[in-house]
Parts: structure tokens; C-alpha cells; sequence
């Protein structure tokens, strides 16, 4: 059911294709999301912009919480940057699930460079819509 979820919501997300973010593995309240900083996603400093990073664990995020046939959305998010990616770094962020409570749920996803360095730390909260299925 996660991987047919995945599928779907991929083939409509259109900022994930166009940035070239793979979703490499999910399974019920997990996900897998990989990407490369690019020359175009570095800020004034040369290192990846803080956007592109949250990006990435918000991406794993959504298809983390989106394993279950109903169509769910961020109510919340946090990031806490620890080291900087620079061009030409492969990201993988991790996406657990921590909680489900009603129409509620909390994940925690992992930034890491393929080195195993951690990036970043991001926590996410999530609503399912009522009545809407995916």
C-alpha cells in the first residue's frame, strides 16, 4: 500500500521531479528521499541554501505520512541545520514516523550527506484531511 501511495503522489509532484528528487524507499510511516545539490541550489555563501535542505525533509516527510490511502498534509514543521552540504553532495533524508493520534501524527527526518555526516534535523507534524483519500 506505501509504495503504491508513493507512486502516486510522485507522479504529481512536480517540484520533487523537476529538482530531481528520488523517493528511494517507503514503507508504512517511513520514507526515503534522496537529492543532489546542484550549482543552482547554492546561496551567497557556497553552500546549499537552507530551503533546499528543508525541501528534501519535507519531501520525505510528505511521503512518509502519506502511506496510509489518505491524503495528508503538513500542519507544522522545524529544522535545525547542523553542517553545510555544498555542490555535487548526494542528501538522503529519512523520514520515521513518531506518533499517530487522530487525524495527527509526528515524524522526524534525517538530512545526511552520503558520507553519513548529518545535515540537518527536521520535525514534522501532520493533519490527514477529512474524507479525502489518496
Amino acid at each position: 500500500m506505501a509504495r503504491r501511495c508513493a507512486e502516486k503522489m510522485y507522479a504529481s509532484d512536480r517540484s520533487s521531479q523537476h529538482l530531481g528528487i528520488e523517493i528511494t524507499d517507503v514503507a508504512a510511516g517511513r520514507a526515503r528521499a534522496r537529492m543532489t545539490v546542484t550549482d543552482t541550489m547554492v546561496n551567497g555563501h557556497g553552500i546549499a541554501h537552507g530551503g533546499y535542505v528543508f525541501l528534501l525533509a519535507d519531501t520525505a516527510f510528505a511521503f512518509a505520512c502519506n502511506t496510509y490511502e489518505v491524503v495528508t498534509v503538513a500542519a507544522a514543521a522545524d529544522v535545525v541545520f547542523v553542517a553545510p552540504a555544498r555542490p555535487g553532495d548526494e542528501l538522503t533524508a529519512d523520514a520515521v514516523e513518531r506518533a499517530r493520534f487522530g487525524r495527527s501524527g509526528i515524524y522526524d527526518v534525517t538530512v545526511r550527506r552520503s558520507d553519513g555526516e548529518v545535515i540537518a534535523e527536521f520535525r514534522g507534524n501532520s493533519r490527514a484531511l477529512p474524507g479525502a483519500s489518496g
